[in-house]
């Protein structure tokens, strides 16, 4: 704390030192001053200067949604959350969707992309991939009679995911929606009359009345395009991030937070 300026005075005074060195000490204690204030004032640009910029879904439950208050939560969400607690890291969240966020990490627009990102060399050529958060699977959806392949169904499945990849390298008709939270929608309308959709989004779903009246039945997808260890992608212009979230997240599955997020969000043990 700076000391009052009569009192400073007073001490000068006090050394009975000639009026030249009385402005020499003067101008060097405000010299002092201002590198102090300088360091201070750099030192505060610097811990605002990166921001680590994130980008999550808010229509994929029970992995990344918004609750009835609006507030943005899910088991993805919660997850980069405790990571960026652990890193100690600003993180600032956006919202974005599965079709353009790998491509907003590899423009350099984001940071983290705190998504079930299945790797393919598609994305590793564009984004990092952070150490695996859990293991996914996908589920077929229809109506007991209808079975993968059959000729003349639609297959309903999110833009630019591995399921819509998949689907299309098998020379099936698909009808496309941008959010898992949006599957149900052609469903119901009958304009498909199946879903290939991630396990932890399928559960979700089969908790609404509205999917549960389709009577539809589920099945597990066995193929190895479908399924594997899911990962948060980061911008190649930040690999620092990477190491710091492998260790975050090691950090959290020792003492415990994974394991209450895992339960608070999922019925199931995921890892």
């Amino acid at each position: 704390m700076r000391a009052p300026a009569a009192f400073r005075v007073a001490i000068l005074r006090s050394l009975k030192l000639p009026s030249e060195a009385v402005i020499l000490l003067r101008s060097k204690f405000a010299a002092l001053l201002l590198c102090m204030l300088a360091g201070s004032a750099a030192w505060y640009v610097r811990a605002d200067e990166k921001p680590v910029r994130v980008a999550v879904l808010e229509n994929s439950p029970p992995m990344s949604y918004r609750a009835a208050n609006g507030e943005l939560t899910g088991f993805s969400v919660a997850i980069i959350r405790a990571l960026c607690e652990e890193m100690k890291a600003n993180c600032q969240y956006s919202v974005s969707t599965l079709d353009r966020v790998v491509d907003e990490v590899a423009a350099g627009d984001i940071d983290i992309a705190a998504v079930s990102l299945l790797d393919t060399p598609e994305r590793r050529a564009k984004v990092l991939f952070a150490k695996p958060y859990f293991r996914s699977i996908s589920l077929w959806f229809a109506k007991p009679d209808i079975k993968p392949g059959q000729p003349g169904i639609r297959v309903a499945v999110v833009h630019s995911s591995a399921q819509e990849r998949f689907a299309r390298a098998k020379g099936w008709e698909t009808v496309t929606v941008r959010t898992n939270g949006e599957l149900a929608e052609p469903l119901s309308a009958g304009i498909a009359q199946a879903a290939i959709i991630p396990m932890s989004t399928g559960l979700g779903l089969m908790k609404r009345p509205e999917f549960q009246r389709l009577e539809l039945v589920s099945t597990v997808m066995n193929e190895p395009e479908l399924g594997g260890d899911a990962s948060f992608g980061i911008s190649k212009r930040r690999p620092d991030l990477k190491e710091q979230l492998d260790a975050a997240l090691d950090r959290i599955k020792r003492n415990g937070v994974y394991d209450r997020i895992n339960s608070q969000f999922l019925p199931f043990r995921i890892n």
